[in-house]
């Protein structure tokens, strides 16, 4: 089963925001350290997939649209 643009996108802002909640956590417990600065990254890389999900999702619409004013 295919899931929209937009429910990954926001599936991956979740999960970025989850990401930088346990970053946050780690650093009031232990500092800034190498488990840390992985959680930034992978929320990075979390986030800027919701990013690049929510362009492919404007771009369908974008698409869409104009084919149903190619049809009227």
């Amino acid at each position: 089963m295919r899931r929209s643009p937009m429910y990954m996108a926001m599936t991956y802002f979740i999960l970025g925001a989850v990401f930088v909640f346990f970053a946050i956590q780690n650093v009031t417990r232990s500092g800034w350290d190498f488990f840390t600065y992985f959680l930034i990254i992978l929320a990075t890389l979390d986030i800027g997939s919701g990013i690049r999900f929510i362009g492919i999702h404007r771009k369908i619409k974008e698409m869409n649209n104009e084919q149903q004013t190619k049809n009227k």
